[in-house]
């Protein structure tokens, strides 16, 4: 399924209000040091709606066609392949990317790779049992490669994370049928199984196994209760 899909997708009305919970939710949760290394997988268009590009120097989009926020360091690569160091990204950002990645589960290998212990890693992705999305996309079949599309269930994503060692800390949804101000409130645990889509929050976690060593063989510290007593005895009738 070609991404084209996800930028026609943002021209709609409920794709521009979905935008907006989006950065709304993208914003609060980009936490980490504006000296932190961070890395989106997959350009936008609108990261200054949620980053200042200016202010995170270490912020860099990694776009097969360099596609994202001119401010921001761009590199062009596959995300099934990442031409970056192991441990060394402190966030990384997946926004609507592993459904239109054919490689999703190597993509998802490669993200735990290049995250430190304790790395923030956060995901988009539409909900497959939402209507509004399967109507968008029967509508622009012709920009997609099947007329099924690959949309991912967002159980199926946190039994990736949970295989990978990662951590889910936060798991929200975005309903758009609930949403009353088009300020951006994104919505934790709504009530439908009929949301737009869904985001994931997690951190990779890295448990260090203590290696047990022998017990060395000790002399035995204590003292008998009845020794002391019969000292104590012999003591006093002298």
């Amino acid at each position: 399924m070609k991404r084209n899909f996800l930028f026609a997708w943002y021209q709609t009305p409920r794709g521009k209000l979905l935008k907006e919970l989006e950065a709304d939710y993208l914003k609060k949760s980009i936490t980490v040091s504006c000296r932190q290394n961070i890395l989106q997988l997959g350009g936008l268009g609108w990261e200054s709606d949620f980053i200042d590009c200016t202010l995170y120097k270490n912020y860099t989009i990694l776009d097969t066609k360099g596609f994202g926020c001119e401010s921001a360091r761009k590199i062009r690569a596959k995300a099934y392949c990442l031409p970056i160091q192991t441990n060394s990204m402190d966030m990384v950002i997946v926004p609507h990317l592993l459904e239109f990645d054919t490689h999703r589960f190597q993509t998802m290998r490669e993200i735990e790779r290049i995250l430190k212990p304790e790395g923030v890693l956060v995901v988009l992705n539409f909900n497959p049992l939402s209507f509004w999305v399967r109507y968008q996309f029967l509508w622009d079949k012709k920009m997609s490669d099947s007329w099924r599309g690959h949309f991912i269930f967002r159980s199926r994503i946190m039994d990736w994370l949970k295989l990978l060692n990662f951590e889910v800390t936060l798991s929200s949804k975005f309903n758009l049928d609930t949403v009353t101000s088009k300020q951006g409130k994104f919505i934790n645990e709504g009530y439908s199984y009929f949301f737009t889509a869904y985001a994931i929050k997690a951190i990779k976690r890295r448990y260090n196994i203590i290696p047990l060593t022998p017990v060395k063989n000790a002399n035995s510290r204590l003292t008998l209760v009845n020794s002391l007593n019969s000292v104590a005895q012999i003591e006093k009738h002298d």
